[in-house]
């Protein structure tokens, strides 16, 4: 049953994101008390609260989460680099395996998840070299020298990266017909990769986007007989950290291909700025063009088509 109610923990620059995306696009805002902002459209209603909490309610629920809140707000917040060690996991190192994605929230580029296993003691070197959240990094070119050093401090049998090219992931989300569940699936995938390159790995941490259920259905042979984590903010754990870093790498890579295809620059994220070049390309290649470089489920693709 699709769900008709959400609730998130949003920053206060998320929070003052989403009144002015929602104030953009004519949503009728309004007072509630103990609420920064109440926003009222179709089937929807979005309620900011000043401790951050976020409720969305109605039959569009499902829909906003995957084309507004997702791709839009929680993908779009990118915070201040911080020193290699800020808002880490201070407990020892254990063995364990990270897996996390790049390019979720994009219109343009592929999706991209990596998984990374580590020891006590590659586990402490990464976190030596500086290794974060893959958000923290503004500098492409640091996340290029990042991802060189995790590779040679881990060792190619502890790293599993997949990534989706436009027509595979288009086909694959028609197929699923749900964001969440194709993560899992593509989560799964890597975990069993992964375990297949080095079957001691004794549990995966995974960054918990939906209901922990998704990603334990999707598991296949291996992972099923591994510890399966997750759990919100998971990017802190240095092994989840690298994985998003060899993910984003691999993320950077793809988009600089798709920006040779088509002889445009393809901003990140699904903004405003996302649209103007989405309506280049579709005036100089097409529909079929357009198609071919971007993720097809987006608002924003339809949005292009109509000329909207």
């Amino acid at each position: 049953m699709p769900r008709n109610s959400y609730t998130a923990e949003l920053s206060c620059e998320q929070i003052t994101a989403l009144q002015s995306f929602l104030e953009e696009r004519g949503w009728e805002l309004s007072e509630a008390p103990y609420a920064v902002f109440r926003a009222k459209k179709d089937k929807v209603n979005v309620t900011a609260y000043e401790s951050g909490k976020t409720v969305i309610q109605g039959k569009g629920t499902e829909e906003f989460i995957e084309f507004i809140l997702e791709p839009e707000i929680l993908h779009d917040i990118v915070e201040p680099e911080a020193a290699p060690d800020e808002e880490s996991d201070s407990a020892p190192v254990t063995p364990h395996g990270g897996i996390d994605e790049s390019g979720k929230g994009d219109f343009f580029g592929p999706l991209v998840i990596a998984g990374v296993a580590v020891t006590q003691e590659t586990g402490e070197a990464l976190k030596k070299l500086g290794v974060c959240d893959s958000k923290k990094i503004s500098s492409d070119r640091k996340i290029a020298a990042l991802a060189s050093e995790i590779r040679k401090c881990v060792g190619s049998e502890n790293i599993a990266v997949v990534h989706f090219k436009m027509e595979t992931y288009n086909r694959l989300y028609n197929r699923f017909g749900n964001l969440n569940r194709m993560l899992a699936w593509g989560h799964a995938t890597v975990i069993e990769q992964l375990l297949e390159q080095n079957p001691a790995v004794p549990r995966m941490l995974s960054d918990q986007f939906a209901d922990p259920s998704l990603i334990n259905r999707a598991l296949m042979e291996r992972g099923r007989q591994i510890i399966m984590e997750q759990r919100t903010k998971a990017e802190s754990d240095i092994a989840v950290a690298a994985a998003s870093i060899l993910a984003r790498e691999r993320f950077v890579k793809c988009i600089a291909l798709l920006e040779e295809e088509t002889g445009f620059t393809l901003p990140k994220g699904a903004g405003p700025g996302v649209k103007a070049v989405a309506a280049e390309i579709l005036k100089k290649s097409g529909a079929d063009g357009l198609r071919r470089c971007c993720k097809n489920h987006f608002k924003t693709f339809e949005e292009v088509l109509n000329g909207d």
